[in-house]
């Protein structure tokens, strides 16, 4: 990124590098230099701006003699209006004790010499001496460069957001070996949730063998505990990076952008129907391009790395599904019953009272098996079955719209309207036409005699309204 008197630079000679040239007779150089200052040219932020003649001569004159550092504009030499001593004494003040706020010492130094510079002048001067308080009371770290030792020491996962599938939101859940920079376990779902984040560990364990540990941020689905339960039966390692400092993520950030500027770029969304054919098209890219690419950190490609260590070794088929079995700790009532998110369970009478686990499929409510003191006690006879699936095991299902019921509300009120048009009352046919041309005979009128319509003005009629008016 440029400083400010470089954009300046770069402004002034992109202005003047025509006009400059020396191969231009001195006439031809001052009919472009007049062009240059009768013109208005987009500034440095982009608004626009004129030059003078002046100008444009005297940045020629100090390109052709110092070059393009004699086009940067000079730094002002501003003296400063405090006394130094009295500024030697705030940077004593603060290298004193640099919890001390600039207010803080304005007024000591008020208290001991009877004046002081203002708080915002002693704040810019602690900032030009590198003594403001983010860097007075931070301690430097140096991190080194960290590399585990051999494939499967140490697992990195994480998540990335990608596109829109079928409605929803996709987001890949994965994680590489920090050794040879692999995938080991990915998955595109529509969720970064504890399932889906199980679900990419197990495809990985499966395909590349335990790892020693795992090293997660603090998000929700990395700090579950059926994850934790995960690692603790497969004997691995997990490590949650602290908040607020996330050094040792940078290599699966840098493999996700990776991810962002060779496959996404390259993601249609309109012809990918479903997450299904994105994880096949991304496996397909993850095996076929990234695992063969030279890595240029490393100087060997992933698939080198993998095949230079020793086999990994695959844990068996019921220890792996042990592993991601979820569980929960209830009482059982005295009726020799449990509950789990609105299902009841029967368990053995001789458990009454006593703490069981429960230990289950997320997907699988219906069959629960009952384990006491790392025991086995057989399994939960379902007695109301309520929820089939626990509530964070969310299937994957796109976002389609509701079947139409063939209903057009507007288009039935219009029809309705154009049948009840011919019998509405018009009160412009109703009366002779004062114009004598009679009613329109577009126009109904009231099927009635016209003699009954409106007032009379017989005298009976008079009679009539006397006596209402005296009633």
């Amino acid at each position: 990124m440029t400083d400010r008197a470089t954009e300046i630079a770069l402004f002034r000679y992109a202005l003047i590098r025509q006009a400059a040239d020396r191969a231009l007779s001195p006439a031809e150089r001052g009919r472009a230099v007049r062009a240059l200052a009768g013109a208005e040219h987009p500034g440095v932020d982009g608004t626009p701006v004129t030059v003078s003649r002046n100008t444009v001569d005297r940045w020629i004159r100090a390109w052709r003699s110092g070059g393009f550092e004699a086009l940067k504009p000079r730094p002002r030499a501003v003296n400063p209006r405090s006394p130094a001593a009295l500024l030697d004494l705030a940077c004593a003040l603060r290298r004193e004790n640099p919890e001390r706020t600039a207010a803080q010492i304005a007024r000591i130094i008020t208290e001991t010499q009877g004046w002081s510079p203002a708080r915002r002048t002693l704040q810019r001067y602690f900032a030009a001496q590198g003594l403001d308080r983010r860097h007075a009371t931070a301690t430097a770290v140096a991190f080194g460069r960290f590399e585990a030792s051999q494939v499967n020491e140490l697992w990195v996962g994480d998540g990335l957001v990608g596109p829109v599938i079928a409605g929803r939101r996709a987001v890949l859940v994965a994680f590489i070996d920090d050794h040879s920079r692999a995938f080991c376990g990915y998955r595109w779902s529509t969720s970064e949730d504890a399932v889906r984040a199980a679900a990419a560990l197990r495809a990985g364990i499966g395909a590349r063998g335990v790892p020693q540990a795992i090293y997660l941020d603090n998000g929700s689905g990395f700090v579950s505990g059926s994850l934790l339960r995960a690692c603790a039966v497969l004997g691995i390692r997990m490590i949650h990076s602290r908040p607020g400092r996330p050094e040792g993520r940078g290599k699966i950030e840098r493999v996700f952008r990776t991810v962002r500027e060779q496959f996404l770029v390259e993601v249609d969304a309109a012809v990918i129907a479903d997450l299904a054919r994105l994880n096949q098209l991304f496996a397909a890219w993850v095996e076929g391009v990234y695992h063969r690419a030279t890595h240029s950190e490393t100087g060997a490609t992933p698939l080198e790395r993998l095949a230079g260590a020793p086999p990994p070794a695959v844990p068996e088929p019921g220890l792996v599904r042990e592993a991601f079995l979820w569980s929960e700790i209830r009482t059982v009532t005295k009726t020799a019953t449990v509950s789990l998110h609105a299902n009841t369970y029967e368990v053995d009478p001789a458990l009454v009272g006593r703490k069981v686990e429960l230990v289950f499929d997320p997907f699988d409510l219906a069959a629960i098996e009952v384990r006491w003191n790392h025991r086995a006690m057989g399994t939960a006879v379902p007695v109301r079955i309520g929820r089939h699936a626990h509530p964070a095991a969310r299937p994957e299902l796109p976002e389609r719209p509701a079947a139409g019921t063939g209903i057009d509300y507007l288009a039935l009120v219009e029809a309705r309207r154009d049948r009840t048009q011919d019998n509405r009352i018009s009160y412009a046919g109703i009366g002779p036409d004062p114009r004598g041309a009679g009613p329109d005979p577009d126009q109904l009128v009231l099927p009635c005699d016209w003699e009954h319509i409106g007032p009379h003005t017989t005298d009976n009629d008079n009679d009539n309204d006397n006596d209402k008016r005296n009633i």
